[in-house]
């Protein structure tokens, strides 16, 4: 069990249809566990090469973007009955899940996120995920919950 006793689930959310999915299945998991949810977004800034620099004026938008899209999924989630939390976290995906899932009890994803390659049975998010996590992964596949 988490830290306080309460099985914590924690869920990459980057608002692709998998990760919708995933974060329905995680709620839908703790509210059978009288559990918790910490939805996760990581953002990063885009590469720039020489003489791009000038193109990002306000670095902000970076993190304004994934804590709107992280509070857009949030919204759309039946999660009545379940303390469901959120935290917008700078680096790779797969970096900033592991360190949130360290005291967790279960960590969910989708099966392929935002920039995921449509020929790909398990994204490389998940894959790392799967292979590094300090505690169990369930990845959600595109059969559960509703249509995209």
């Amino acid at each position: 069990m988490g830290g306080n006793g309460v099985f914590r689930i924690v869920v990459g959310v980057d608002g692709s249809a998998p990760s919708r999915r995933a974060l329905e299945w995680a709620v839908e998991e703790a509210r059978l566990r009288n559990g918790q949810v910490q939805a996760v977004t990581a953002w990063a800034f885009p590469p720039v090469t020489v003489g791009m620099e000038g193109l990002i004026h306000d670095p902000d938008i970076f993190p304004q973007a994934a804590r709107r899209l992280q509070d857009e999924a949030l919204k759309r989630v039946e999660s009545k009955g379940v303390p469901v939390s959120g935290e917008v976290d700078q680096g790779s995906a797969a970096t900033v899940l592991l360190r949130a899932a360290e005291d967790a009890d279960l960590l969910v994803v989708g099966s392929r996120g935002l920039g995921g390659f449509t020929g790909l049975l398990l994204g490389s998010v998940s894959s790392q995920l799967v292979h590094h996590s300090p505690t169990p992964v369930l990845v959600v596949r595109s059969g559960y919950g509703a249509e995209e």
